[in-house]
């Protein structure tokens, strides 16, 4: 069998080389792999990585490398490179570690067992506990407000059968939400669970804006269920704001001289309601927002540079 692994890359000059020898050292441990590649794609990075990739490319021909010709964000990126394997199984790993490159024997354990799919999941995580605990969260919701079956605390490390990715280029998805693609193809995924260690080496990319699109990306691809709940909510208030002007007349008419209305309600009342239509306007935004993505049909990423295809 010939396994390719996909590490997208975006300023990890300090961990390039050493996740390159790892990458070699456990994939020669792997009884029955005859030939494997290794596809760094680079997100137009502004530190030394390209420049060591290279160093690396040119002595070992198993590791090949994309450069893009800007940062095309981490969601394009390592979709694109995903598509560029030409492995019999192909994984999909973070360059910081974090996703373990001694977890490959299993997922290709797994794999030769028969699953097209094996999700790498989180059983625990050594970043803060209060952000792994705002991932779980988020991930239950997702899993609760989408149309497909997504797991929990999978962010995409595993392995796929050449099947999957076939059908992954025939999607075209421009803008994809990739844990979500491979849920709704329906293979029933086989899960591996292990305990995320911290980042080797670096910081990370990662911001609120970046986290907040791929958030909003789950739930607009996935589910009609905020667009469904904005229109019961405006039902019910509207029932509710009928229900008190009825109460205040009822009252302002059996206590005419002594029943005051007052402004108080009126700028409560007004400032709720602005609240609650910005909010829901906000929900309608983002999920024009992604028909606006699919529109444009534009390429995932443009290649700069190849070396070893």
């Amino acid at each position: 069998m010939k396994l390719s692994i996909v590490t997208p890359c975006f300023n990890e000059e300090d961990n390039v080389i050493a996740l390159c020898e790892a990458i070699r050292d456990v994939v020669a441990t792997i009884e029955g792999v005859d030939d494997y590649e290794q596809i760094i794609i680079d997100n137009a990075s502004t530190d030394r990585t390209v420049a060591k990739a290279k160093e690396i490319c040119a002595v070992d021909r198993h590791v090949k490398l994309i450069v893009n010709t800007r940062n095309f964000g981490h969601i394009r990126s390592p979709y694109h490179a995903l598509l560029q394997a030409t492995g019999d199984a192909v994984v999909g790993m973070a360059s910081d570690f974090q996703d373990p490159p001694s977890m490959l024997p299993a997922l290709v354990a797994r794999w030769r067992d028969g699953a097209k799919v094996v999700m790498c999941v989180k059983n625990s995580s050594e970043e803060m506990s209060l952000m792994f605990a705002v991932r779980s969260a988020y991930y239950r919701t997702v899993r609760r407000l989408s149309d497909v079956e997504l797991t929990e605390n999978f962010t995409g490390f595993g392995l796929y059968d050449k099947e999957v990715i076939d059908h992954l280029r025939h999607i075209g998805e421009p803008y994809p939400y990739f844990r979500g693609l491979v849920a709704e193809l329906g293979y029933p995924p086989a899960k591996i669970g292990f305990d995320q260690p911290r980042r080797a080496r670096g910081i990370t990319k990662n911001n609120f804006y970046t986290l907040y699109d791929l958030a909003m990306l789950g739930i607009t691809n996935h589910s009609k269920v905020p667009l469904r709940i904005a229109t019961m909510t405006g039902f019910v208030l509207g029932g509710l704001s009928l229900l008190v002007a009825v109460g205040y007349l009822v009252a302002k008419l059996v206590f005419w001289d002594r029943f005051e209305f007052g402004l108080a309600p009126l700028i409560i009342s007004l400032f709720f309601f602005s609240s609650v239509q910005l909010f829901f306007i906000g929900i309608v935004g983002e999920y024009v927002g992604s028909i606006h993505t699919q529109v444009h049909r534009r390429p995932l990423v443009v290649e700069k540079e190849r070396i070893n295809f």
